[in-house]
């Protein structure tokens, strides 16, 4: 039998110039290429134009063409400076005008949102393919020639990425005016084709949404104009779209390009570097960039001046979390700037600290006022809310309250702050017969009015109903299972829920406090407001609460998991996504728990997987010095990276306050971690909860809420401090049993209103090493001498032992040497042994070593 051979070339950073036939009454063509073992992009000469005609991508050693392939460039161009008003007026879907007039705190960034630049209509668009093409500097290089510009790009395969391709623009003005050069189109992704589209930060989803309202402010579906957003929301400087076949592209900014939001020694952070869109200028789907930005830092130039800039365009066979994690981590170094992350207190000093800052009735702006014939207690909330004359009062993180008073058994707590909390419960919720029986009067309680309002007008939301009533009286519920009274109320608020909810499972975003009629038609309740019914259901253990709960979930799984389309919890920011998304996560993770029906479970993951895009991964964080305030930082120390949301997008206050410092979701990425393995999880957690102590106050150990605030506290929101507290403590227990591989392990309550997943402890015994114990809390008992070391104490239920968790709380290997005071637990009794519950061998307090973010457990025997 004669054998055959085939020799088979392997594509490995082939660049190619290749004539090709010309056809009968054509001019000869001639074919340019770049190409490895993973991706490959074709041009073709035709009619002295070099156009892209094929770019495919490797799928399982299979070639999988992306659809309408262009290589068309644009370039924008305006004799003068693009007006900075709104260039148009949108309405709701319903119809009338959005956003109402009412939402002042949204009015700038909307009138920002909506000029001629950010709307893609300013300046005059021109279209264009290159002329020439030639190899040149191991890649291939364009050149154009415009009215007003000359363009050159060079495209190179980037050896350490295989599947990108690198891109250096370089425009020559040849007269003054202003300009933006975009990246060209790579391939338009035709509509039908399109299974997900997204500019991390801004939005994400599957389908077309026609009303520009609806996909601008909330994401609910993908804007179908070409919007240029701002880099200050765009989480990950990576807009992407992904077709039908399992292909995603993005287009990624060199690091530097974008706005620095602290550049040296004042805030930058509304500064406009960099436009980013799915879109290109002819509403195609193509992710693009624009830089500079029309209008805005160097796009004003005279003849002669020039500007370049770099991108790259990703091509994987793969989903937008690979895409986006690949921008994250290879491009803008989230791993490696973990690793500058250094406190400078403990976490668990954090809490203690602010136990004395919350039983301070002045520093903690605590009220005791008379209604209804109960005292009731809340703290001061200076915010903005209608109709406070500065007497708005409210209360957070019922959990954490009860958990610090449980954990300390501190008088101050068990006996002055408690009680009148509880009585603040029971009098929010309306107990009257009529539509709103069981439902909250409102977040906030105005003291010189005596009466309770919502933040931002007279409605009634079913999520405020599954907060304030169902969730606090739950948490206090585990720590109180006996108070009737509690049960009660819960059992109302249930029912409330159930009657609500609608055939599909869906509730209304909200009620007219006046009319009792359904308001926000124009967007959908894409919120955990099932939540309650879980809570209902584990608490009263009644079945009809957890059907009631699933068909919620259904509904939610259908309308917001698998489309990217939620809504946030914020009155006055009229309900922008915000981290009700995360939270969101967390409760389809309990009511996994719950069923053991592994499809809430998937949901919860790829819902926590959405949530990653309310991270900031950008800038890249160092060394280099800066001045906040007069005091001399390193940038890692201020540097946005790591830190959520409080809600991004067009309408958040992230577009000017900047991240916030309430890291609620650090406890729920470890969960999920720990679940999937996937290790950005972890890192996104703890890149937010350590070294974060340029925000802290020093004397009060409380952080400031906005990344803008620094470090001056809790201002005008001293209630933030209860929400650190349950935070910190879910993080780290959290971290606790992820790195015992369980063997340290407390029982988790409820998530907490409403900043987010974090969830309440101490209210039931934990596990440690297979014995039952409680969570305490003993300043002073257990000190490390390094910062990075949390200390978490726990007591046996039946024997005279402690356990002290000591977790390293760094990137980097930490030695260290522990203080033990054992008066704070049994004073002139020394233990009679300490041992590693690790080993069962005699432990020495010195020169103790963990590994980076490591963890090891001593056992304290006392006599009896």
């Amino acid at each position: 039998m004669k054998r055959i051979t085939l020799l088979i070339p392997v594509l490995l950073n082939i660049l190619t110039v290749l004539p090709a036939p010309a056809q009968q009454g054509a001019q000869r063509t001639s074919v340019k290429a770049l190409a490895n073992n993973s991706v490959r992009v074709q041009w073709r000469e035709t009619d002295g134009a070099m156009k892209i005609e094929e770019v495919s991508v490797n799928k399982k050693g299979q070639w999988s063409k992306l659809a309408a392939p262009s290589g068309e460039y644009t370039l924008l161009y305006s004799e003068t400076k693009p007006s900075t008003e709104s260039a148009e007026t949108f309405e709701k879907i319903t119809g009338g005008k959005f956003p109402e007039d009412a939402y002042h705190y949204q009015q700038v960034q909307w009138k920002e949102s909506t000029t001629g630049v950010a709307l893609n209509t300013a300046g005059k668009a021109i279209h264009f393919f290159p002329k020439t093409g030639e190899a040149k500097d191991n890649g291939l290089e364009f050149k154009s020639e415009t009215d007003v510009a000359n363009v050159t790009a060079h495209w190179k395969l980037d050896p350490r990425f295989p599947n990108d391709v690198l891109v250096t623009l370089t425009l020559q003005a040849k007269k003054q005016g202003f300009f933006s050069l975009a990246t060209p189109t790579l391939a338009a992704l035709p509509v039908e084709q399109m299974s997900w589209v997204s500019v991390p930060g801004y939005f994400q989803g599957n389908f077309m949404q026609k009303n520009f309202a609806l996909a601008y402010a909330y994401g609910h579906g993908v804007p179908d104009r070409p919007a240029v957003y701002r880099e200050r929301c765009a989480s990950t400087l990576s807009p992407l779209v992904s077709n039908k076949d399992g292909i995603t592209w993005s287009v990624v900014p060199e690091p530097g390009l974008a706005r620095d939001p602290w550049a040296k020694d004042q805030i930058t952070q509304i500064d406009w570097h960099l436009g980013l869109s799915h879109m290109n200028r002819k509403a195609q789907l193509s992710p693009t960039l624009y830089y500079p930005v029309l209008g805005e830092d160097k796009s004003e130039m005279q003849a002669g001046q020039s500007v370049s800039y770099t991108f790259r365009y990703s091509m994987i066979a793969g989903d937008w979390f690979e895409a986006t994690k690949h921008a994250a981590i290879d491009i803008y170094k989230f791993r490696e700037t973990l690793a500058l992350r250094q406190s400078k207190q403990a976490l668990t000093d954090r809490i203690e600290k602010m136990h004395h800052y919350l039983t301070d009735p002045k520093t903690s702006l605590w009220n005791i006022e008379e209604f209804k014939g109960k005292q009731i207690g809340a703290q001061s909330y200076l915010g903005g809310v209608v109709g406070s004359n500065k007497d708005a009062m409210k209360n957070s993180d019922y959990g954490a309250m009860w958990m610090l008073a449980n954990a300390t058994n501190d008088p101050e707590l068990t006996e002055k702050v408690l009680p009148p909390a509880e009585n603040f419960k029971l009098v929010q919720q309306q107990t009257d017969e009529g539509f709103f029986k069981g439902a909250v009067e409102g977040q906030y309680y105005l003291a010189k009015k005596k009466t309770f309002v919502e933040e931002w007008g007279e409605v009634v939301e079913p999520i405020a109903l599954t907060y304030y009533v169902m969730l606090d009286v739950g948490n206090m519920l585990l720590f109180e299972p006996d108070n009737a009274e509690l049960k009660e109320r819960l059992k109302l608020g249930a029912e409330k829920l159930l009657s609500w909810q609608r055939q599909d499972g869906s509730f209304a975003v909200a009620y007219d406090r006046k009319t009792e009629q359904e308001i926000f038609k124009d967007i959908q309740d894409v919120r955990p407001t099932f939540y309650g019914l879980i809570v209902a259901h584990r608490i009263l253990k009644d079945e009809k609460y957890l059907k009631a709960a699933e068909k919620g979930a259904d509904w939610f799984l259908k309308n917001a998991v698998q489309t990217g389309a939620f809504l946030g919890v914020c009155g006055d920011a009229r309900y922008a996504p915000d981290f009700a998304t995360g939270q969101s996560a967390q409760a389809l993770l309990d009511l996994f728990d719950l069923t053991q029906n592994k499809k809430y479970q998937e949901a919860a993951v790829t819902c926590a997987k959405i949530y990653t895009s309310s991270i900031y991964t950008h800038p890249i964080a160092d060394r280099q010095p800066k001045t906040v305030n007069g005091t001399a930082r390193e940038d890692w120390e201020i540097s946005q990276t790591g830190l959520s949301f409080e809600h991004g997008g067009i309408f958040g206050s992230a577009t000017r306050h900047g991240p916030i410092q309430l890291a609620s979701h650090a406890g729920l990425f470890i969960r999920i971690y720990q679940l999937t393995g996937e290790q950005l999880f972890a890192d996104m957690a703890r890149a937010a909860a350590i070294g974060r102590d340029a925000f802290v106050d020093s004397k009060t150990s409380v952080a400031s809420y906005y990344w803008n605030a620094m470090n001056r506290g809790a201002g005008p929101y001293p209630h933030h401090a209860w929400w650190q507290v349950g935070w910190i403590t879910d993080y780290l227990l959290s971290e606790a049993a992820l790195r015992s591989n369980g063997k340290v392990s407390f029982p988790r309550g409820f998530v907490t209103p409403k900043v987010g997943p974090h969830q309440t402890y101490g209210f039931a015994p934990g596990e440690v090493f297979g014995d039952k114990a409680n969570l305490i809390i003993r300043e002073g008992f257990a000190v490390a001498d390094s910062p990075s070391i949390d200390p978490i104490i726990s007591k046996s239920t039946t024997k005279n032992i402690y356990y002290i968790t000591l977790l390293n709380n760094s990137p980097q290997p930490t030695a260290f040497n522990l203080k033990i005071d054992h008066n704070k637990i049994s004073e002139n009794n020394p233990p009679v042994t300490i041992k590693w519950a690790e080993t069962n061998q005699k432990a020495a307090i010195t020169n103790i070593k963990l590994p980076a973010f490591g963890s090891r457990t001593l056992v304290l025997s006392y006599k009896l």
